[in-house]
């Protein structure tokens, strides 16, 4: 154990100005066996600063502003951090620099290696839960609609419940398949199969590409994406490694889309669970705006079980091929449904909901309501009730005061 290394500075909007993401650097000697990190400010200030890890082989983590501290060791690591081999050499503390006072704020940072160090117990998994029946949509020959959240976070970022904690809530909720995006980390991928597996549901691979100017999701397996790159590249880095992308919550406060984009990403969460006062029609006019040939999806954003947040509000359908079961053929189904653009999106799982089933659209649950389409508009009168779609995208079900039931994607 050699002496701790400490970086101090004040760092002032100026500053965040030339420099938004300031690496601090620490060496690892051969053979090191643990390396802990802690970050000192004062909260008091109005400050929120970012904490995460580059090591000399690539990045090892980010816990934005969740925690003032972590541990990575070969054997295990604080959540949101990458265990494994540390390699000797040159690695960061990286700092994001995500509100500054006017008046600045002094920050201190100290590195430790290869010291005795403690991480949490792990706790124990909750048992698997009773999942409610199927609801049996109507589906072309071949298919099935699975019941999907795409957005949803655990103690690796800013969650409060483990893996298995969030998949066994989500199987009580009557999901089939739950996207894990915790974020600007990938840590949480390398638990979702097991834990998948063990409780009978399909959780997909995904990273919350986030920065004040927007947030993303990357869906499938596909590695970590670097959200300090400009977004146009997490475009493209996403789909050359075979992934899918999808702008997140673009109205959502201050966590609005705002980056510039040259090329659009296939997917849009259109339906966030900021989305209370569904006769405001600001996502749909953002939809319809942005173009509605990006595949609609909806997320919860889920984050712990005690802010009103449910799990599976929205619920994203997404038609899968009916001979995947088991959570481990799901993954690759859901991902191959999202990238056809066979979605619908309704309120909640039990919710009126518009299906496009062999070029029809069907409306289920909801006599008496309106599908707006581009070109015309349907009045629904039966419980379900099947129709040519007036137009080619963005078909929106609305009740009688304008409020938006459900959103319908178009398969291509």
């Amino acid at each position: 154990m050699g002496a701790p290394t400490i970086h101090r500075g004040f760092w002032t909007r100026d500053l965040r100005a030339d420099k938004h993401w300031p690496l601090l650097p620490f060496d690892v000697p051969a053979g090191c066996r643990s390396i802990a990190v802690e970050l000192e400010f004062d909260p008091a200030s109005g400050a929120v600063i970012d904490l995460g890890c580059e090591g000399a082989g690539g990045w090892r983590g980010w816990s934005g502003g969740a925690r003032r501290d972590y541990v990575i060791t070969p054997e295990a690591a604080t959540p949101g951090y990458v265990h494994g081999d540390l390699e000797a050499g040159e690695w960061h503390v990286v700092l994001g620099l995500h509100r500054i006072p006017p008046t600045g704020v002094e920050v201190t940072v100290t590195i430790r290696t290869d010291v005795d160090v403690e991480l949490p117990q792990a706790r124990p998994n909750p048992p698997v839960p009773a999942k409610p029946r199927p609801r049996g949509l109507p589906s072309a020959a071949g298919m099935r609609w699975v019941a999907t959240d795409l957005h949803a976070h655990t103690l690796h970022s800013d969650g409060t419940l483990t893996v298995a904690e969030l998949a066994a809530e989500a199987v009580a909720a009557g999901l089939d398949a739950l996207a894990v995006t915790d974020h600007n980390t990938v840590s949480h991928h390398a638990e979702l199969a097991e834990v998948g597996r063990r409780y009978g549901i399909a959780l997909i691979p995904g990273q919350e590409v986030t920065t004040e100017f927007g947030h993303a999701n990357a869906f499938g397996d596909i590695g970590w994406v670097d959200f300090r790159e400009p977004a146009a590249n997490w475009v493209k880095t996403v789909r050359e490694r075979g992934g899918l992308l999808s702008v997140n919550h673009p109205l959502s406060g201050d966590c609005a889309w705002r980056h510039p984009l040259p090329e659009h990403p296939p997917l849009a969460e259109v339906w966030h669970s900021s989305w209370q006062a569904r006769e405001w029609g600001g996502p749909v006019a953002w939809w319809q705006a942005w173009g509605t040939t990006a595949t609609p999806i909806g997320g919860s954003d889920w984050h712990r079980p005690d802010v009103g947040v449910r799990l599976g509000a929205p619920t994203t359908w997404v038609a899968v091929d009916a001979h995947a079961r088991n959570a481990e053929e799901l993954v690759p189904a859901v991902l191959e449904g999202l990238r056809a653009g066979r979605t619908a999106v309704s309120a909640d799982r039990t919710g009126p909901v518009l299906l496009p089933v062999d070029g029809k659209i069907i409306a289920l649950d909801a006599p008496g309501t309106l599908v707006v389409g581009p070109e015309a508009t349907h009045k629904v009168r039966f419980d379900r009730d099947a129709f040519d779609p007036p137009g080619r995208h963005g078909h929106v079900l609305c009740a009688h005061d304008g409020s938006v039931l459900a959103l319908a994607g178009t398969p291509h």
